[in-house]
Parts: structure tokens; C-alpha cells; sequence
């Protein structure tokens, strides 16, 4: 099955915020940014994840150290001057890579580059708590740092922060309540998405994934009001983990899949290809998706969820 197209990630972002903020030189740019928020008002000191951060003047030139920190800033039209880039790819998120082609990388979520963020001079820095507590007080040395606690389900506050941080809080509440009031017209278009259960699969290195109502595709289900399947997780609240033999206790009215990384190392093919594959109600009715793993696992914010909503609409409404 061919996985569904999405589109570009700056087309998307314009619907639901028509933010023209830019960091880098470009006065002009910066200028927009300060006009975007009644809230733009600098020096102001940000509490987060690790204490308070004193931000003196509007930032201009923003290095983010992990997928959900680089959505909110483009999806508040904020371009930053670095990032990091996941494991298993050597560029940005495939729908965020448009809008972050100038964008200089620097190293991976897990390790980030320090000469590399140092040499950008930024006057912000953004990451959180689950990520890079134990470079927390060497980043803050380059610059002003704010760190988010978790990942994923607090995406909505995660990206508030960084908007905070950035002088945007009118701008990203407006564009909250337009992708939620989205959310829900989707749902109504589903007549009575409850009724309508949800299994949610990642294929990470043989292993099946069951994201559950604590992540990040998990909220966005429920803000459309779909059923999504519940498992015991054990140690984590995001996701339950199944052999391939385990299937079928992930059974529900529609599948969502995705695999992390190459499809050879993940482990989909075997399972796709396998024999209780076909004993899933979804599959049975035509109703597994094959879903674009950066839109719908990887990518975790804003930009990602307004696209989950266009491919669910096509996938689930059209």
C-alpha cells in the first residue's frame, strides 16, 4: 500500500497561522515578528522545565535540539539558524524540510554539537528536559535556554512555551484554536467518531509499537474524538510493545502504520507479510493506512498535527 501524500509543510502551516516572523538577520523580518503578538514584550524572564531564563530582547537567531521544538518555531514562522536532525536521517522531517532548507545542522538529537550551536550565536535556545537535561547548564552558557519538561502528549503547552519564549502567545493560542476547531469538524464529519477504534502501529527494530492516549498522534485522536485501542504500556504511558505474534490484540477498525527508519530494518515487512496480518478487522475492510511515519510518530507539534488532520479527512472522510 502506498503511503498518502502530504503536502508541504509550509502550505499547511499558512492556513492555520499566517505568522511572517523570521530569525536571522533580516530586519524586516524581525520587525513582523515584534507585530505578531500584543505579547512581544522584552526583557522577560520565562520559567520552564529547569528553573527561569532571563530573555532580554525579542530572539532572532533560534537553534532547537529536537522535532517538536523545531515544528512550533516554523509553524510560528520562526526559521531558526540550527537544529538536529533524528538517528536515521541525515536532513529534517520530510514535511518540514522545505521550510527548513537554510537551516544549518547541528549534529542529532542525541548529540548535539555544542562548538556547532556555540559558533551560530544564537540568543535562544530551545529543547526540553527529556532530551538534554544533562547539557542543560553548558547550552545556557551559550545563550538564553528554555527547556520544555516532557515530549509529546504536552506538545499544546510545549508549544506555547516556545512562543512564550519567542513573544508569540497571541499568535500560537489563535492558531491552537483553529486546528482544534478543525479537530472537531473532522469528528463531526465521522458522525460518532467514538464508535470508530483506532489502532495506532510504529515498526521499530522488530518490535510493534501501540501508541496510547499519553502521546503524541494519542491526543490528536482524541481531538477528533476517535476511539483509540488501550494496552497495558508497562514503563512507559506512550506506547504498548508487541511481538509479531502479539498482533492481534492491537485488532481495531482502522490501523495507522509507519515504520521508523527503512522498512527492511523495521520489521513491517515481515508482519505485513505475515500470517495474522490479514486477521485484523482493518485490514479485512480495507482500512489500514499506511501513514507517513514523520507526520504521524517522529514530528511531534503543530505542523505535524494539522497534517495528520488532512490525511485522516482524506483517509477516514473522503
Amino acid at each position: 500500500m502506498r503511503r498518502p501524500t502530504v503536502s508541504a509543510a509550509g502550505l499547511a502551516l499558512a492556513a492555520v497561522l499566517p505568522l511572517t516572523a523570521c530569525a536571522g538577520a533580516d530586519a524586516a523580518s524581525s520587525d513582523a515578528a515584534a507585530t505578531a503578538s500584543t505579547d512581544a514584550s522584552f526583557p522577560r524572564t520565562v520559567e520552564h522545565a529547569m528553573g527561569t531564563t532571563e530573555i532580554a530582547e525579542q530572539p532572532e537567531r533560534v537553534v532547537v535540539l529536537d522535532t517538536g521544538e523545531l515544528d512550533s518555531v516554523l509553524s510560528l514562522g520562526v526559521t531558526p539558524v540550527g537544529a538536529v536532525t533524528t538517528a536515521v536521517s541525515d536532513g529534517f522531517l520530510s514535511y518540514l524540510a522545505e521550510d527548513a532548507a537554510d537551516v544549518e545542522v547541528v549534529g542529532t538529537i542525541a548529540e548535539p554539537n555544542l562548538e556547532a550551536i556555540a559558533a551560530l550565536q544564537p540568543d535562544l535556545i530551545l529543547s526540553n528536559k527529556v532530551r538534554h537535561e544533562d547539557v542543560y547548564e553548558q547550552l545556557s552558557q551559550i545563550a538564553p535556554t528554555v527547556f520544555a519538561e516532557k515530549v509529546g502528549a504536552v506538545w499544546k503547552e510545549n508549544f506555547q512555551l516556545a512562543a512564550e519564549a519567542l513573544g508569540l502567545e497571541d499568535g500560537a493560542r489563535d492558531a491552537l484554536d483553529e486546528y482544534e476547531q478543525r479537530a472537531a469538524e473532522l469528528g463531526e464529519t465521522l458522525g460518532d467518531p467514538a464508535e470508530t477504534t483506532v489502532s495506532a502501529l510504529r515498526f521499530v527494530e522488530g518490535t510493534i509499537r501501540v501508541y496510547q492516549a499519553q502521546s503524541f498522534i494519542g491526543t490528536v485522536l482524541a481531538d477528533i474524538g476517535l476511539d483509540l485501542v488501550e494496552l497495558p504500556t508497562g514503563e512507559t504511558a506512550t506506547f504498548a510493545e508487541l511481538s509479531a505474534e502479539e498482533l492481534t490484540t492491537a485488532d481495531a477498525d482502522v490501523v495507522l502504520y509507519s515504520s521508523y527508519g527503512p522498512v527492511e530494518d523495521s520489521g513491517e515487512a515481515a508482519v505485513v507479510g505475515g500470517p495474522l496480518w490479514p486477521r485484523l478487522s482493518a485490514v479485512a475492510d480495507g482500512r489500514a493506512f499506511a501513514v507517513e511515519d514523520d507526520v504521524f510518530y517522529t514530528g511531534i507539534g503543530l505542523g505535524a498535527a494539522t497534517l495528520q488532520l488532512e490525511s485522516l479527512e482524506e483517509l477516514l472522510a473522503g
